[in-house]
């Protein structure tokens, strides 16, 4: 198998109400089986989800689901957490890179909406069948550095499901499921880079994945809550354990003496 990445150059600087679909159609030749890497940035800046830096804790605490994990350091508190599209990240995705100064970028409302809109709009102007996959940078539980993984996605299969086939020695794959849409993410992240300008990526070749634009979206990544064993961070477990027990001592009454 082979495949191939390009970046789409001569995008210009996206404002809110661009037509994305529309810019993207003029900067580049899609054809069917095409899968575009969009850069979440450009979409959130299409859409108006811009505010002013001032407010960036507040929105923080505004985006935020759940706690996932804190830790103070100088100069403030790094938060973990869940944010209203699911994902579990650090500030809930808000960010200040790639924006104009004294700005920063909240992530899409629904970024599989989304993604959704700009396939059946790229569709509808080319006549190509092409799937779209948003992208966002996130760290990692345990590794150090990040990578671009896929927060939306529209008309391309997230998973490619091996369960039930076999390896090459013939034994059953019970659990094999990759993610191919954050491996795609992260691999259109090679050619689009942090400070190029180059937001979206064309990737050619993996047409088996391009499917109808009602396939499940990235929010179908997320791990639910019953199956997450590591929902919370370990500080907040040793909290949580600590209240909980206090509480049912409490609960109990004064220990008995003994005599």
């Amino acid at each position: 198998m082979r495949y191939s990445i390009e970046g789409v150059e001569g995008l210009p600087e996206i404002a809110k109400g661009a037509d994305l679909a529309a810019l993207i159609v003029d900067a580049t030749e899609l054809e069917d089986g095409d899968i575009l890497v969009i850069t979440s940035k450009v979409v959130s800046k299409a859409e108006g989800r811009v505010i002013a830096a001032a407010d960036r804790e507040q929105a923080i605490t505004d985006e935020t689901v759940r706690v996932v994990a804190s830790r103070a350091y100088e100069g403030g508190v790094t938060r973990i957490v869940e944010n209203r599209q699911g994902i579990i990240g650090a500030a809930a995705g808000v960010d200040a890179s790639n924006t104009p100064e004294g700005t920063v970028l909240l992530l899409p409302v629904d970024p599989d909406a989304s993604a959704r809109a700009l396939a059946t709009g790229i569709r509808a102007l080319t006549g190509a069948h092409v799937g779209v996959i948003l992208s966002d940078t996130l760290g990692r539980p345990w590794r150090e550095g990040q990578t671009d993984l896929a927060i939306g996605a529209a008309g391309v299969h997230v998973f490619e499901d091996l369960r039930g086939s076999t390896d090459a020695a013939g034994k059953p794959l019970a659990v094999t499921m990759p993610c191919v849409a954050d491996e795609i993410a992260g691999a259109a992240e090679l050619v689009k880079g942090k400070s190029s300008g180059v937001p979206v990526a064309v990737v050619r070749g993996l047409g088996h994945l391009v499917g109808d634009l009602d396939l499940p979206g990235a929010r179908s990544i997320q791990r639910p809550a019953e199956r997450d064993l590591f929902r919370i961070g370990a500080d907040e477990a040793y909290n949580e354990g600590y209240r909980n027990g206090f509480d049912e001592s409490q609960a109990e009454g004064p220990l008995a003496s003994v005599e």
